[in-house]
């Protein structure tokens, strides 16, 4: 799966490219998403979310225009993305499940990984998908989150 991860941290950055094992192509923007640098999402399929940085209805327009339609958070917080614009535009949305304790980054980033590996394949996410729209893939055991 082609993705884009915008305002990456650089430990953020090595535990990513670690837990990825090449996987994914994934390219990785030490920038804000804004609207200047929107076009470089193009031709891809996933944003990868960093730091919670705010994703309003207009961005997201400009996401679904630019081809994205994934966006996976570092977090468990989904807070500051516009889940009715998401619906609207029909893009999927997972984060990390808060755990006991927040998780390590290896671990978030291998939960990322996992997220972009569901999707390329076509599965439920389980606990990390956030989606505000049930799904037809979405096993009957999994009733407190939507695909």
């Amino acid at each position: 799966m082609k993705a884009i991860a915008y305002n990456i941290k650089s430990e953020e950055k090595e535990c990513l490219v670690l837990a990825n094992h090449k996987k994914h192509d994934i390219t990785i923007i030490a920038n804000s998403l804004c609207f200047e640098t929107l076009a470089y999402a193009q031709g891809k399929e996933a944003l990868i979310v960093f730091n919670e940085d705010p994703l309003d209805e207009k961005l997201i327009k400009g996401l679904k225009a630019m081809g994205i339609k994934y966006i996976a958070t570092s977090t468990s917080s989904i807070n500051n993305i516009d889940l009715d614009a998401l619906v609207k535009y029909g893009i999927k949305l997972a984060n990390v499940p808060l755990k006991a304790s927040e998780p390590l980054a290896l671990d978030r980033m291998h939960q990322i990984v996992d997220n972009l590996d569901k999707w390329a394949s076509g599965v439920c996410l389980g606990e990390a998908c956030c989606h505000p729209v049930p799904c037809e893939n979405k096993p009957s055991q999994i009733k407190t989150r939507l695909c």
